[in-house]
């Protein structure tokens, strides 16, 4: 049956017929939806994991056990997961275990850009890259079989675009195979030194057929031109832009296995042309191989660079010199910068700690946005969980003056990823650090997902639910207690007296997401236009939902959700 459908949603379909069994994963933009489609197949285990490194460790755990397995995370996620997929390449399998890695070129929703292919070719872990919707599901499947044949985890490289679109796939039954049979095998599961340097001859010898396979695989294909002026070797999403731009006044060498890259195929096919380029997104990988094996005809960073997404109209313009017209709308469409939404819990919060001056160590999530005027609450956001270890180090570095100005502050969800082992750091090594919990009762960055503090899991069914409070005090955190972020004064009060205190304090900032479907909100407020004298204090919060007109507030009453901050915050009482 031919169906319409997203690439990670065609990739979730291929988990299904290949008769993958678990599936463990951390969402992260642009992977989540794959592990979101395959938990609604009954039969697929669908799990998330309290973070990357975890999910990967239990795909493993679950091939080993014999049963085809999967993880998905995006490009920095994969950082998390290295540790395990290092060594995994040098385990191999028992039944296929294929690994999705989504990069974010462009950075859409990413603290950096990254290119994942350099993970694969430093764990010598193959790597497949599909171009569409159907390539997605065909992938998956053929890199459960590879995983098996050549007894290697698989990665799929996802991108944005990819991940994203939509495009015809032509859906089949699932097949599924069983339970493969488990047999202890110390010397290929135990990686002791003795058995690793064994491995490593493996691993080698098992790169070197995959090269072979590479050269005559479909998933590398050459698309002659009679009329083609030079040769263009692409992968990806960079293949479809290809495609557009170019039409048939290009050959083109489609890369869809991307390690390892193959080597005769290549030389061969720019031996036909004077001129190759290479068109790849972010780093030049497929360039540099070409010029490793001696293809020296070759350009393609020097005319692409390394930033950022390619398009079809770059393409035409840097290889054929043709500039693309595009129309243009004469009104002027007012933007619409990200901004945390209204009745967002973080806001008084953020509020607050600008209010009072205080350095604010960051996290990723949502609420990385009160780095953002006017809240402009935020100093630092590095990765998952460095706001809690930052902190330790900063005040270690800074000393008391620090510590009573200075706090971190991390979401339920990234505390849970990879929070814990700072705070740990933090009650263990001394630093009169003030950590706080922005526990808005989900995983909101990426669209609502569960975590191991919700009570539910990824199906939606009672799960047993981390109490952060318990936990807290379980570290060696002794002043642990809540706050209701709606409450200004509540939420001031307590960051001072903890910031005054002479040990580690973990402050819980609690109130579910606006967003959340459960959560019943309040009347909306609105402005009496006669009391109000135009002080913009309410403007400070940032919230979307006020706006100033002709000198004087207004509330959007459809955005407004009754919070009340704005109500504390206005002086005059003009509010209500």
């Amino acid at each position: 049956m031919k169906k319409l459908m997203l690439g990670n949603a065609a990739f979730a379909r291929g988990l299904y017929e290949a008769g993958c069994r678990i599936v463990s994963s951390y969402p992260g933009t642009p992977s989540t939806e794959i592990t979101e489609e395959a938990a609604k197949y009954d039969e697929i285990y669908a799990e998330w994991a309290p973070n990357e490194k975890v999910a990967m460790e239990t795909a493993l755990g679950a091939s080993i056990a014999g049963a085809r397995s999967f993880c998905g995370m995006k490009h920095v996620g994969l950082n998390v997961a290295a540790d395990p997929l290092y060594t995994a390449s040098y385990t191999g399998v028992n039944a296929g275990m294929v690994i999705a890695v989504a990069d974010d070129q462009g950075m859409h929703s990413s603290q950096n850009e990254q290119d994942s292919r350099h993970h694969a070719i430093a764990s010598k872990t193959p790597m497949l890259e599909p171009s569409d919707s159907a390539e997605c599901k065909d992938f998956v499947k053929l890199a459960f079989e590879l995983s098996e044949q050549f007894d290697a985890p698989f990665i799929v490289r996802m991108s944005t675009r990819v991940a994203h679109s939509q495009s015809i796939v032509d859906t089949c039954d699932r097949v599924d195979n069983g339970l493969k049979e488990y047999k202890k095998d110390p010397q290929k599961y135990v990686m002791m030194p003795a058995n690793a340097k064994g491995r490593h001859v493996f691993v080698e010898e098992r790169t070197a057929a995959l090269i072979k396979y590479a050269e005559t695989s479909p998933l590398n294909r050459v698309e002659h031109s009679d009329s083609a002026r030079f040769g263009v070797i692409t992968n990806g999403a960079a293949y479809q832009y290809v495609k557009e731009a170019l039409g048939d006044k290009a050959s083109v060498l489609k890369l869809g296995m991307v390690n390892p890259l193959p080597v005769q195929l290549i030389r061969d096919f720019a031996a036909k042309f004077e001129k190759i380029y290479v068109v790849e997104e972010l780093d030049g990988i497929i360039e540099e191989h070409c010029r490793n094996i001696g293809v020296s005809n070759v350009e393609g960073k020097s005319v692409f660079g390394y930033i950022g997404e390619i398009s079809s109209s770059i393409i035409a313009e840097k290889l054929l010199g043709e500039k693309k017209e595009f129309s243009s709308l004469d009104e002027n469409i007012p933007v619409r910068p990200p901004v945390m939404c209204a009745g967002c819990p973080h806001r008084g919060l953020f509020y607050c700690l600008k209010k009072l001056g205080v350095t604010v160590s960051g996290d990723i999530g949502c609420y990385t946005l009160g780095a953002a005027a006017p809240l402009n609450a935020i100093d630092t956001t590095i990765c998952m969980g460095a706001s809690v270890s930052g902190l330790h180090g900063f005040n270690k570095a800074r000393g008391a003056e620090s510590e009573h100005s200075s706090v971190a502050v991390i979401g339920d969800s990234t505390f849970m990823h990879s929070g814990i082992t700072g705070l740990v750091n933090i009650a263990y090594n001394a630093s009169n650090s003030t950590v706080i919990i922005l526990d808005n009762s989900i995983t909101g960055m990426t669209g609502h997902q569960q975590n191991p503090t919700t009570g539910k899991n990824l199906k939606g069914d009672p799960a047993a639910a981390v109490n952060l409070e318990e936990l807290c005090r379980a570290v060696g955190i002794k002043r642990v207690r809540v706050v209701d972020p709606y409450s200004l004064a509540e939420t001031e009060a307590a960051i001072k007296e903890e910031l005054a205190a002479d040990e580690a304090s973990v402050i819980i900032s609690r109130r579910p997401c606006a967003l959340l479907k459960y959560v019943k909100h309040e009347p909306p407020f609105s402005v009496d236009s006669i009391k109000c004298v135009g002080c913009k204090m309410c403007m400070k919060l940032g919230c979307p939902a006020i706006s100033m007109k002709e000198g004087r507030a207004v509330i959007d009453r459809t955005q407004c959700v009754g919070c009340g901050i704005c109500k504390e915050m206005c002086r005059i009482g003009a509010i209500g």
